[in-house]
Order: structure tokens, then C-alpha cells, then sequence
């Protein structure tokens, strides 16, 4: 891979980016005669990996030229960034949006692999992930595993290992090149998520989809440092719809005749499913007799997907999840028996994963980690055990999402008889103050206890429990690690906790440190 100057120049200018080249001999439009031949073997943000050969962006709201001054005494001879710095470097390229610029050069550095690829992304509050993994063993099944993903827990770009992500949608430079791996892996497929930040910080400028998937849409991320509003966050959401040449809403979304409205204005074709009649395309109801199973019906099946499906997971929920996954499949080529057989065959690490207790208590992992998702997922578990107590073990995340603390506090007071409250995602804030805030909102005369130790909340949620109850442990899923002061610190996991303290415990008082 490599990338020259000329390129550069080109891209830029297509794009309206380019404010100017800058050296010593002052500004210009055209690449300076003495780099006319340089050629840019790697792309870094990173001042700590840099040579002569590498393009080096100085982006990020916590840059300072001190970063650019290491890398030049490193070698680095170029750099991008959208000012001046009076450092040795022989060249500047100015422009006006860093990151903009990232996106569009780092697509050209990885030889556009998007296009050599059927792209599906996904964006809502919640399900993203869920729906992702619908659409993967779907397309594992129609594609014989060439399909790779990024998600929010698990990424795979070889189509059978995975690894952990450490946002929901890579900055550009790493999506790239994680686009180009995956082609040279000759995956035919890749599934995203997209998430309201990955617009906001244009991330994913320039980039279309084969097929974009709008689930839903309730406030989440609003804070300070993310949206500053619900309008915000919407807005960001809603470029997914401008940028995809075929897209899927669900006609039970918030907002939907908003969304409705965006496709007809961007004229991107759109496909509607839901659980209702009205102004749907495809409909899915649940079967009366089995609550994992749901058929779906059309007006006009074009895409012959209308039969009887059956999944592993719980929920009603993730029927409609699993409903845009067959649809966003079939448009990308995927038959109907790989539909049937994907959807029927679909786990999701840390999505309604179920133990039993020794003393007859189910216990529920899942990654409900916003307002709709926990109220989606306590419903659910209250309606399964109608003769015992809800305990639910749930933290709130750290520096961002502030508003989720008050939505906890909501959702809890409705539905749990007791609470626990611990970390998740501290980042640079206190648990316990963290704690406190979900707390306060919680108006319900229900037992609320403040555990920070997350496991040691968990082993207080199982003794506390009998045999007609339900324990539920949010927030976490399969995430192996907890974000402490800018840190991933390792993490067992809350499956792996709940399973360890029945086995070595039984029914006894537990020791979660045994």
C-alpha cells in the first residue's frame, strides 16, 4: 500500500479540503519540486509509530504540537493537520477538516476496499449488535463464512476470529485498513455498526452502503462530551439514511414518518418492516404457540422471505431484529434457507445468555445498556417469571451517557423489586458517586443496595435470590474489561462470574474473592 503526494493533492482538492502546502519556502497549491516523488508507505495518528515514509494527521481534541515535534525528530517529514506548525518537518498539507481528510485519504491509501465488498450497516439505539449478528450467520451460511464484521463486542475479519473493538465504529485509518484485511481474506461481506458518533466525527465520510438498516431511535448519548441534544443525536443517526443505497426502517421506530421522510428526500429506496399493517412491507407476528418462533407476510414478497422462522433468542424484540437481518441479507444475495437456518442457529456473546441457579433461579446476561433495551429486557424476564422477584445488578458508564443514569433510576423503579447497583465503564468518575446519581431517581419503595465491587454485586444478587426468581446482570455482556482512568483493565465477566459462583458455591452464602 502506498499513496503519493500528486494523490494526495487530488483528493483533497476533489473533496474542496486542500487550504494549502506549507515549508520553509512558504505556501502553495502544487506539490513542491523537491517532494514531487514521495510516496507514503503507511498512515499514522500515532506519533509514537512514524518513519520518513509515513502520513502522519494530527487530529484529536487532546493534540498538541509537542506529539508532532517527537515524531520529526523520528524522521517524519509530513504531516497533515488543519493549521501551520513551526516544526522541521518538509512539508505541511492544511486543510480544513482533519478529519474529513483521514476519511478520504485513508480510503484511497487502502485502494477503496469498501468497493470490493457488499457493505451492510446497521445504526439504532439499540439491537445493533444483535441484528449484526442475525445478518452474519445468515451470510455464513449463504457466502460459506466469507463474511466479516466489526461490532460492538466482537470484530472478525477473517470471518472466524474475533477480537474486541474499542469503539463501535473504528476512526477511519483503522477502518480502512480493516476493510483492506479483510479483502485480502476474501470476505465478500462486512457487516457494521454505525454509530451517531461515527457522523458526528465524520469517521465514515465519504463512505456508502450497499444496504443501511435504521432500527430505532430513543435519546441515549447525550452529554457534553457526545450530543448535546436529542436533535443532534437524531440528526447524526439519520445520515446513515443519505448514504446507503438501499435502506431498511422499522416502521416501530420513534419518529418513523421523519425517517420516511429522509429517505424520500435523499430518494434512497427503502424497505419497511414492523408489526404492523400499516405502511409496512414485511410484517412478523409471534407464534401463539411458541414464543421463539414468529412467521412473516408481505403484501408483495419480492425478496421470498415470507415463512415461519425460529430463534434462539428470548424476546419479542429480537424478532424484529432478526426480520431487518433476513431482509438486509437477501438484498446482498443471501437465499431463504440460509435465512431460515442462520436466524435459527444466531447466539450473540452477552445477549440473553441464561444459567440456572442450584436454588431454581434463572439467571439473565445481557448487554441492555440504555433506557428502551433495559426496559425491553426487564419486561421480558418479568413476564417469564411472573411468581418471583426481579433483581437486577446495573451500573451506568463513566464521562458520557449521562442521561442514562436517570433512565436506570426510571426503568428500575417500574420494574425490579430489588436493585443492585455497581460499576460499569467508570472511566475518570467515582462508582459510587456514578451509583448514587441512578439511585436518586429511583422513586419505587424497592430494596436498593450499593455494591461497586462488580462481582461481589453479583454474588449478592444469587444469595439473595430463591427459586421463583429472576437475577438479571446488565450492562456488561461478554465485555472482558472495564474502561478505569483511560485504561481496558481485564475483567472476568459477568457470565463467567454468575457461572463460577454457582459452581464452586451451590446455593451457599458466596465468596465471590474464593
Amino acid at each position: 500500500m502506498n499513496i503519493s503526494l500528486e494523490k494526495i493533492r487530488e483528493c483533497l482538492l476533489e473533496e474542496q479540503l486542500l487550504k494549502e502546502f506549507t515549508t520553509t519556502e512558504g505556501w502553495s497549491l502544487s506539490v513542491p519540486a523537491s517532494l514531487d516523488h514521495k510516496l507514503f508507505d503507511a498512515l499514522s495518528y500515532d506519533s509514537r509509530t512514524v518513519s520518513s515514509s509515513t502520513l502522519f494527521f494530527c487530529k484529536g481534541l487532546n493534540f498538541k504540537e509537542d506529539y508532532l515535534k517527537k515524531a520529526v525528530d523520528a524522521g517524519l517529514e509530513v504531516y497533515i493537520a488543519e493549521q501551520p506548525y513551526d516544526v522541521a518537518a518538509s512539508l505541511g498539507i492544511i486543510v480544513t477538516d482533519i478529519k474529513k481528510a483521514m476519511a478520504v485519504l485513508s480510503m484511497a491509501f487502502y485502494d477503496y476496499p469498501q468497493n470490493k465488498m457488499k457493505l451492510i450497516g446497521f445504526t439504532g439505539t439499540k439491537g445493533k449488535t444483535t441484528a449484526a449478528y442475525f445478518t452474519k450467520f445468515i451470510l455464513d451460511h449463504a457466502t460459506n463464512k466469507k463474511t466479516a464484521m466489526l461490532s460492538t463486542m466482537n470484530s472478525t475479519l477473517d470471518g472466524q476470529t474475533f477480537f474486541k473493538s474499542h469503539l463501535t465504529t473504528p476512526e477511519s485509518l483503522d477502518l480502512y485498513r480493516m476493510m483492506a484485511e479483510a479483502v485480502d481474506n476474501q470476505m465478500t461481506h462486512f457487516i457494521m455498526e454505525v454509530s451517531s458518533q461515527a457522523y458526528k466525527t465524520n469517521r465514515v465520510y465519504g463512505l456508502f452502503f450497499d444496504v443501511g438498516i435504521f432500527l430505532n431511535i430513543t435519546p441515549d448519548h447525550i452529554s457534553p462530551i457526545e450530543h448535546p441534544t436529542f436533535d443532534d443525536y437524531f440528526y447524526c443517526k439519520r445520515q446513515l439514511i443519505s448514504h446507503a443505497k438501499t435502506m431498511i426502517l422499522n416502521r416501530d421506530s420513534d419518529h418513523f414518518q421523519l425517517l420516511k421522510e429522509t429517505a424520500e428526500l435523499h430518494q434512497t429506496p427503502y424497505i419497511v418492516y414492523g408489526n404492523q399493517q400499516l405502511e409496512t412491507d414485511y410484517v412478523y407476528q409471534t407464534t401463539p404457540d411458541d414464543s421463539l418462533a414468529f412467521s412473516v407476510t408481505a403484501k408483495e414478497d419480492k425478496l421470498g422471505i415470507a415463512d415461519e422462522y425460529h430463534l434462539r433468542l428470548g424476546g419479542d424484540f429480537n424478532k424484529g431484529n432478526a426480520l431487518s437481518a433476513v431482509i438486509a441479507a437477501s438484498l446482498v444475495g443471501a437465499d431463504h434457507l440460509s435465512c431460515q437456518l442462520g436466524i435459527q442457529e444466531a447466539t450473540v456473546p452477552g445477549r440473553m445468555e441464561l444459567l440456572t441457579h442450584t436454588n431454581g433461579a434463572k439467571v439473565y446476561v445481557d448487554y441492555a445498556h440504555n433506557y428502551d433495551s433495559l426496559k425491553n429486557l426487564l419486561t421480558f424476564v418479568k413476564e417469564e417469571h411472573p411468581d418471583g422477584r426481579l433483581l437486577v445488578v446495573i451500573g451506568s458508564t463513566g464521562n458520557k451517557a449521562i442521561s442514562r443514569r436517570k433512565d436506570f433510576g426510571t426503568v428500575l423503579s417500574e420494574l425490579a423489586d430489588i436493585a443492585i447497583l455497581t460499576t460499569d465503564d467508570p472511566a475518570d468518575e467515582e462508582p459510587a458517586l456514578i451509583c448514587k446519581e441512578i439511585a436518586d431517581y429511583i422513586t419505587a419503595p424497592i430494596q436498593v443496595e450499593t455494591i461497586t465491587d462488580r462481582a461481589e454485586a453479583i454474588a449478592a444478587a444469587l444469595s439473595l435470590s430463591s427459586a421463583q426468581d429472576a437475577v438479571v446482570l446488565a450492562g456488561k455482556g461478554a465485555d472482558l474489561y472495564q474502561k478505569v482512568h483511560g485504561e481496558d483493565t481485564p475483567y472476568e465477566g459477568d457470565y463467567a462470574i454468575a457461572d463460577r459462583l454457582i459452581k464452586e458455591n451451590g446455593a451457599d452464602v458466596f465468596n465471590p474473592k474464593k
